[in-house]
């Protein structure tokens, strides 16, 4: 365990994750605590921190204190405090968030990371797991680095929000055709650099990345058919059992989650606060 101020930041393992003790996400902290937690949340990838108790508005405050925060075009937000997303899932309303993914990168300027409340939870089941994609990268050969580092690949808001999908349909045809037009495809690298560790991490996942660019369409989808198996390694992940009034804060650049969809038909209501973050660059070696 190791102490920074008055935080206790206590390891899951030794990859990925860890929870912090000593801080009541309500109060109005110093740059130093702010600090501290930047610190740790780049050192573990994501944070878990328990028995808060948070309305939308302090979520919001929290979150904005390490960066603008992104409002999404579907979803649906707190009607107060819209920056808060609402994920309310139900018999009703099952969740299209359980596959592996890294959130909006979609965006020219993804998410430098997420924070997700637990308002409502199942009686069992509804955990989330998130995998270090640094880790990910590191353990793949140097000749398939090597092979990878180059390249590039399309990110699509149409790939991970198709008309006719839960989001879309949610939302209303006219707010969905204006989401899509003003989110066009873009183009990010396959690996990118962590703009604050320096570290080299996979940026490919199954929900928003449409195709490798350069590669013929079977040879890309072989490639990121495997990237997609070799992220899900148990060596590169940490699960969560939630807790009423836990939340977590992940670094959205260098991490996927997934949200284990066996609860149905109970209940699980969480809210999303998500940080812009900056435009994923590859700094090559030397």
């Amino acid at each position: 365990m190791a102490h920074t101020n008055q935080l206790a930041v206590t390891p899951l393992n030794p990859t990925i994750g860890a929870v912090v003790s000593g801080i009541d996400l309500r109060d109005d902290h110093s740059d130093s605590v702010i600090s501290d937690v930047r610190a740790a949340l780049l050192t573990h990838q994501v944070l878990f921190f328990e028995n808060q108790s948070l309305n939308a508005r302090r979520q919001r405050d929290f979150a904005a204190r390490f960066g603008e925060l992104h409002t999404h075009p579907l979803y649906p937000g707190d009607d107060a405090v819209p920056e808060i997303m609402l994920l309310d899932n139900h018999a009703g309303n099952p969740t299209d968030n359980d596959h592996w993914h890294t959130d909006v990168t979609f965006l020219e300027r993804p998410a430098m990371g997420g924070l997700l409340y637990a308002r409502e939870l199942p009686t069992s089941g509804g955990d989330t797991l998130w995998s270090s994609m640094t880790a990910a990268y590191k353990a793949l050969s140097a000749p398939m680095r090597g092979f990878l580092d180059g390249l590039s690949a399309v990110h699509d808001f149409a790939h991970a929000f198709p008309p006719e999908g839960l989001a879309g349909a949610a939302a209303g045809r006219e707010r969905y055709e204006a989401a899509r037009a003003e989110h066009p495809p873009v183009i990010h690298p396959v690996v990118r650099t962590h703009p604050e560790t320096g570290e080299p991490g996979l940026f490919v996942n199954s929900v928003f990345t449409a195709r490798i660019k350069g590669l013929r369409r079977e040879e890309s989808a072989a490639v990121l058919a495997f990237l997609y198996a070799h992220i899900q390694k148990a060596e590169f992940c940490v699960r969560w059992r939630w807790s009423p009034g836990s939340l977590a804060f992940w670094d959205n650049r260098c991490t996927q989650h997934y949200a284990v969809n066996d609860y149905l038909p109970q209940r699980r209501v969480m809210t999303r606060a998500t940080i812009f973050g900056e435009k994923p660059f590859f700094r090559a070696a030397g």
